[in-house]
């Protein structure tokens, strides 16, 4: 494979997969593909057990980490924020709104107590913590979502000769991206689970490429509904270097999803995957759910407060949801969501990361081989 990631990341085959999971991280960088950990959920020395687990089992293998900044977010500036001091802000209309939508379906909202000095969710200083950790280890990619990466984070980068990635979901953002120095550049597509934009990925990923190749050199990654190689092929045979995927790595064994979660994933279809601000307070794709129609479209709906407010709400509602349906509640089976794409509706069974990777790489040679010999015809 002469794609530039495999050379820039060490890797045999461009596919990238995204996961909370240590173990979904850990299984696709040994079977070839290169794993990514979503590291916003850690603290410092939390995320120091993750990376020291994941050194100990990817058998030498390249791994990344992925952290979240967002450059637009309702406390930009603060300083020293805490869980405690943002719970503060949400409404009480807000609060009653949650709690009796659970109490609709016998689920009793837990709150769980957060420590004084626990900083709030996205907070920049801590991510760039996280990275100080990361650098600790062999990682050979740092990623950001939701922005423009601090300049001190790209300045970690170059320090550690470790590429710097950034997702994006418009062209717009791809230039402003290249001019503030990324290395790599994520073109998700609004098929994407999590925050997304509005641009398909079949017609951002050209675009993006278009529109950067006349200032620099970036390899584009595609992303967005990607959940086989065939798609990965399409997407390299419009110019992309590889793939990044997420949503893929949800329905496998090693994930971090409930097995009620997993059940409904192979249940929907593609029209279940919507995009919400239920969740975060940013639209973001998940699978349609009570919830997401409560918020989005319930006539009591006090609509999404901004991020990082939203994620106060959503964290005990969910947590709370989670246990009652595992506790063996049916009802609370209709509130159980998380983030994922469109490509949902592709899948049809749980398996291993590694199978899944494997499959990946027959897929992407029968696409190629088909297209070879459609060319000899």
């Amino acid at each position: 494979m002469k794609s530039p990631i495999c050379d820039m990341l060490g890797i045999e085959f461009p596919l990238l997969a995204f996961s909370h999971c240590r173990d979904v991280v850990a299984a696709v960088s040994r079977a070839g593909g290169f794993g990514v950990l979503g590291a916003t959920r850690f603290l410092p020395e939390t995320l120091e057990q993750e990376l020291k687990w994941i050194d100990d089992h990817v058998d030498g293998k390249p791994y990344g980490i992925d952290v979240l900044i967002p450059e637009n977010i309702s406390t930009a500036g603060e300083k020293n924020l805490t869980w405690k001091s943002l719970e503060k802000r949400v409404s009480q209309e807000h609060r009653d709104f949650t709690r009796n939508l659970l109490k609709k379906y016998n689920i009793e909202l837990t709150t769980e107590s957060v420590a004084d000095n626990q900083p709030q969710p996205f907070d920049a200083e801590i991510a760039l913590e996280l990275l100080d950790v990361s650098f600790r280890h062999p990682i050979r990619l740092i990623a950001n979502a939701l922005g423009v990466p601090p300049k001190a984070m790209i300045e970690m980068g170059r320090k550690h000769d470790v590429p710097v990635a950034a997702l994006i979901g418009s062209k717009e953002h791809a230039l402003r991206q290249v001019a503030a120095g990324v290395d790599i550049l994520v073109a998700q597509g609004t098929e994407a689970g999590g925050h997304c934009g509005e641009v398909s990925t079949m017609v951002l990923v050209p675009e993006v490429i278009k529109a950067i190749k006349p200032i620099r050199n970036v390899p584009v990654l595609a992303a967005g509904g990607i959940m086989t190689g065939h798609q990965m092929a399409a997407c390299m045979a419009m110019g992309a270097a590889g793939a990044w995927t997420g949503s893929v790595w949800l329905a496998t064994v090693e994930s971090e999803t409930t097995e009620i979660f997993r059940e409904k994933m192979i249940a929907a279809s593609s029209r279940d995957a919507i995009r919400s601000k239920g969740r975060t307070g940013k639209p973001a794709r998940q699978l349609r759910s009570v919830w997401t129609d409560a918020w989005d479209r319930g006539p009591d709906s006090p609509g999404a407060l901004p991020m990082p407010l939203q994620s106060i709400i959503s964290r005990d509602a969910f947590n709370s949801i989670d246990r009652a349906a595992a506790a063996g509640n049916v009802q609370a089976r209709d509130l159980v969501s998380y983030f994922v794409g469109q490509g949902v509706g592709l899948i049809d069974s749980v398996k291993s990361a590694g199978a899944v990777v494997q499959e990946f790489k027959e897929d992407f040679v029968d696409a190629v081989e088909h297209m070879n010999a459609l060319m000899e015809e």
